[in-house]
């Protein structure tokens, strides 16, 4: 069925039409006219004034919990979060049981996504089910659909095994993504280590938990020539070892959460657990210089880190709350809500979707005539109601806020889906 969308403005610095406002007429999964007034027999239309249409955006971070972990997330849930999110692909995490360490495993996942409009991109786990100990099947796991390798939410902590998989990887152009964090210096911690952390009394992590294993990280990195994500950077330290990383010419890249972006460490006053998360939000300072990294470019991508938590992990004493925010259906009105005056929704967009595609080798997607159809719509004008999510938890402490910025839905191949319509 041909649809024209009408009048939106094109966020897309790879196309001929970036910045202009243009009718685009899709059929049969293709861009097949861009142009302004265009004349059709489209059976659809989506009157797109006032609205921007980019590159569909990937979540290169997102846990969906299935196998083993379905009363928090399914993947067919976690499908809908990302497709109400914006979101047309969504890196999937290996924290899953057992843990995505297989040929069998990854196939399974794909295979549950199979005919979505949002296309599963699973990641392999690094040791053998995230036991930190020996290396997984990471070449079967490649060869079966799996872009890159991690071990999720307990980051690999042993040298030796760290070098293998760097050493690994390379032999077939993978990558691996690690969060930056030292397991033994955040063991106990329940906030960011400040001022903050002595006022309220409660046991800090230091930002050197996550400074010191980036920099064995990089270290390991420039020892064997591999390629390294890091996701999940949350100090003002961090982004100056990255910065001067890339410059040396290091295969290094990294991705930010958007509450690092928005959030400090104050907001822990409330002692909600909703907003204890690994690593944990920071001090001021340290997010500005996050923002600072997000619009010179040194923080490549937004990564939701999508964590569902069920209602009985978080309503509990802070100290034994679980860690984690299911924050995927929000990430852009949280982050233009903030940071709008600041970071522009080219940059923005961009980090969402156009620079994930070239660091992962994923199918290009550009707006221009015979491409094809793989778009996300979204509003800068309009308001959010950030309300109950789809998602199958509710650990996110943003519902019930009106947030600037909406996203309207997403287009891929022949497949359609609003969330709102203007």
């Amino acid at each position: 069925m041909a649809i024209l969308i009408r009048g939106a403005q094109v966020i897309d610095g790879s196309s001929s039409y970036h910045l202009k406002t243009v009718d685009i007429l899709v059929d049969k999964g293709r861009i097949t006219e861009i142009g302004k007034s265009l004349r059709t027999t489209a059976k659809k239309t989506i009157e797109a004034k006032g609205l921007c249409v980019s590159p569909g955006w990937v979540d290169i971070f997102a846990d969906y919990c299935e196998p083993g972990y379905e009363h928090k997330e399914t993947i067919q849930s976690g499908l809908r979060a990302a497709a109400a999110g914006g979101f047309t692909e969504v890196f999937v995490a290996p924290d899953t049981e057992p843990a995505m360490s297989t040929k069998a495993q990854v196939k399974f996942v794909s295979g549950q996504a199979e005919g979505n409009i949002v296309r599963i991109h699973p990641i392999g786990s690094v040791s053998h089910n995230k036991e930190g100990k020996s290396l997984a099947e990471m070449l079967d796991m490649q060869s079966a659909g799996a872009v890159a390798f991690s071990d999720g939410w307990k980051p690999v902590q042993q040298t030796n095994l760290m070098l293998k998989a760097l050493e690994y990887v390379k032999s077939f152009d993978g990558t691996l993504i690690q969060i930056p964090q030292d397991a033994s210096l955040a063991a106990g911690g329940l906030m960011h280590e400040g001022p903050e952390s002595t006022r309220l009394g409660m046991p800090g992590i230091p930002a050197i938990a996550e400074t010191i294993a980036l920099h064995k990280d990089i270290e390991l990195l420039r020892y064997t020539g591999s390629r390294l994500h890091v996701t999940g950077i949350s100090s003002a330290e961090s982004v100056d070892m990255i910065r001067k990383a890339k410059k040396e010419g290091l295969n290094i890249s990294c991705s930010v959460t958007p509450y690092h972006l928005v959030l400090n460490d104050e907001i822990m006053r409330s002692y909600d657990a909703a907003y204890k998360v690994t690593p944990p939000i920071r001090s001021e300072q340290d997010r500005k210089a996050l923002v600072k990294g997000l619009k010179d470019g040194t923080i490549d991508c937004i990564a939701s880190h999508h964590h569902p938590q069920d209602w009985d992990a978080k309503t509990k004493e802070f100290d034994y709350a679980a860690s984690g925010m299911n924050l995927q259906e929000s990430v852009f009105p949280v982050i233009w809500n903030t940071l709008s005056e600041q970071v522009s929704a080219e940059r923005i967009a961009d980090a969402l979707g156009a620079r994930a595609r070239v660091l992962f080798g994923l199918e290009p997607a550009s707006i221009e005539k015979n491409h094809p159809v793989n778009l996300t719509l979204f509003s800068t004008g309009m308001e959010t109601l950030t309300e109950r999510p789809v998602s199958r938890s509710a650990n996110n402490p943003f519902i019930g806020q009106r947030l600037n910025g909406s996203v309207i839905g997403i287009m891929r191949g022949e497949q359609i889906s609003l969330t709102h319509k203007k």
